[in-house]
């Protein structure tokens, strides 16, 4: 164990501060939380024009940089080779990106959608229209503009550790260009804590919500019941896995972790495709792709200005669902982004911010589109009242029992169930190599200190399931998205660092190319001349013994 690698005042500073939040929740955990609430509210309903201008300004941004000269740098030497094949990498940068909220919220998020739908449509009146947004805004919140966030933070970081071989990613690491000395201060400092927070913050939402949706399958499976104490020895579970998967490393446990995963999810899908209702779950889909390309500037700027005035009603909907996502993926980026960096060696940047949005929400569009839209069939031909089951029991319930619906049940709820736990320990040993990985001065042969790899696996397992006894875990990713506020003008720096950066080296390598030509070119010259000389001399030469 090498402690001098360790960067203690990171460490120690993102550990105490999270401490700092967590303890107040138990010790004071109604008042607490109604002032992390109200801190919210106050954010996202003064400031959500700002996430959606974000969302939105990255991807455009992104989408410039793939197809200008700065996305032909390569990501290491340039003749490398991609250090994971394709199939690998996109399995990886898609696990890491959504974990088991994808199963979570692919299955189910549509009932909520049902029930109160967007743009002030209403369910009664407007059925058909109410179906449509229901099947397609779910695609749209996983969509590109959330991959777009997350491939964002990954753009410099990678270029900074490949390229310019720094020894370490970090965020203020990244910030140098723009920052420069002070990314060494108290600023880089609180820049770092403030990303390690936020992960843990939302990384607590995802057991939030993978842990019960787990324990509602095994119970399902078992007949055993559906207690705290079951849900803690599957949450200690899933983190022996995650801990051991970290612990051996990336190209031995989280590659081959995340190809297992990957290899399930495709046989998931592709089983209630073809046995569900196919023809359906196609049209649908089909729709829903249609309704985003002809809504997509509406659905990314909506923020319901007119609400305050007596005669219009508020609905909520942008704070509630496409404001809280964007902050969501805001928290969780940086983690996506260290990861997406640590993982895509040998890659142009063309490659990683086409590769990342493309895989991303096609991997996306597949869940919603069929697992979703099963769902939704289920409500509409009566065949099981789903939104029944949401209100009176909850989500994980209604998921299991959408998986009920289908052929050789039990067995498909045991593969839900088996896909759930997978996802969840890659997620989260993605997430503990990453944090590892930022409370290091130098990551020696690109792996950080094992002993720090397992601190933060399991760390991001007691703190959650403390919370998860108190029931403060909705709290503790308020708050994460609250403290992950300031994101929006690192992210803003993030690429005003790496354009920076990258223009500024690809002119002077134009320069030195350009500088090089005429230094050949003079060479050149000069031999010319020579030549030429030494031909005039030889026919003089031959003309004086003539």
């Amino acid at each position: 164990m090498n402690r001098k690698l360790i960067d203690w005042p990171t460490f120690i500073a993102s550990f105490v501060i999270l401490l700092g939040v967590v303890i107040p929740l138990v010790i004071f955990p109604e008042k607490g939380e109604a002032l992390v609430n109200r801190i919210n509210d106050f954010v996202s309903g003064s400031f959500g024009f700002l996430y959606l201008i974000m969302g939105l300004g990255i991807f455009f941004f992104l989408i410039f940089v793939a197809f200008s000269q700065n996305g032909h740098v390569k990501l290491g030497e340039k003749d490398e080779k991609p250090e994971f094949g394709t199939a690998s990498w996109a399995g990886m940068l898609f696990s890491a990106g959504i974990g088991s909220s994808i199963l979570y919220w692919a299955t189910i998020e549509w009932a909520y959608y049902y029930q109160g739908p967007p743009f002030g449509v209403d369910p009664t009146e407007s059925q058909l229209e109410t179906l449509q947004w229901a099947s397609t805004y779910g695609i749209f919140h996983w969509g590109p503009i959330a991959w777009a966030i997350y491939t964002l933070p990954a753009i410099p970081m990678a270029y900074f550790f490949y390229v310019r071989k720094t020894p370490v990613i970090k965020i203020s690491e990244t910030l140098r260009p723009i920052l420069g000395q002070t990314s060494d201060s108290f600023i880089g400092r609180i820049i770092d804590v403030l990303f390690i927070f936020g992960l843990l913050g939302g990384a607590g939402t995802t057991l939030a919500l993978g842990t019960p949706l787990i324990t509602a399958g095994v119970s399902d499976l078992t007949g055993l019941e559906d207690t705290m104490t079951l849900r803690t020895i599957i949450l200690l579970g899933v983190t022996v896995i995650f801990a051991v998967s970290s612990y051996l490393g990336l190209k031995e446990g989280i590659k081959r972790l995340s190809d297992f995963n990957l290899a399930l999810a495709i046989f998931l899908l592709i089983f209630v495709f073809v046995t569900g209702p196919t023809l359906f779950i196609a049209e649908a889909s089909t729709n829903s792709i249609g309704l985003i390309l002809d809504n997509f500037f509406h659905m990314s700027t909506w923020t319901e200005p007119f609400a305050n005035f007596d005669q219009f009603n508020e609905t909520g909907f942008p704070e509630a669902w496409t404001v809280f996502y964007w902050a969501w993926w805001l928290v969780y980026a940086p983690f996506v982004g260290l990861f997406i960096a640590r993982i895509s060696r040998g890659r142009t940047i063309r490659q990683v911010i086409v590769g990342t949005i493309v895989y991303g929400s096609l991997g996306c569009v597949l869940f919603f589109g069929i697992m979703g839209n099963f769902g939704l069939y289920l409500q509409l031909t009566g065949a099981y009242d789903i939104v029944s089951v949401l209100n009176e029991q909850g989500a994980p319930v209604a998921i299991i029992t959408i998986i009920n619906q289908l052929p050789f049940a039990k067995f498909m709820v045991l593969v839900f169930v088996l896909l759930s736990v997978v996802f969840l320990a890659t997620t989260f040993d993605s997430s503990s190599y990453i944090l590892a990985s930022v409370t290091q001065h130098e990551v020696e042969d690109g792996e950080p200190e094992r002993w720090n790899r397992l601190f933060w696996a399991f760390t991001l397992c007691i703190l959650p399931l403390t919370l998860m006894f108190l029931g403060g875990l909705g709290t503790l990713q308020t708050a994460s998205i609250v403290g992950g506020f300031p994101l929006i003008f690192i992210m803003f720096l993030l690429g005003w660092s790496f354009m920076r950066a990258s223009t500024g080296d690809l002119k002077a390598d134009d320069k030195f190319r350009r500088k090089t030509v005429v230094l050949d070119y003079k060479r050149i010259r000069e031999k010319i001349r020579q030549r030429r000389q030494k031909r005039k001399g030889k026919t003089e030469q031959d003309q004086n013994d003539e």
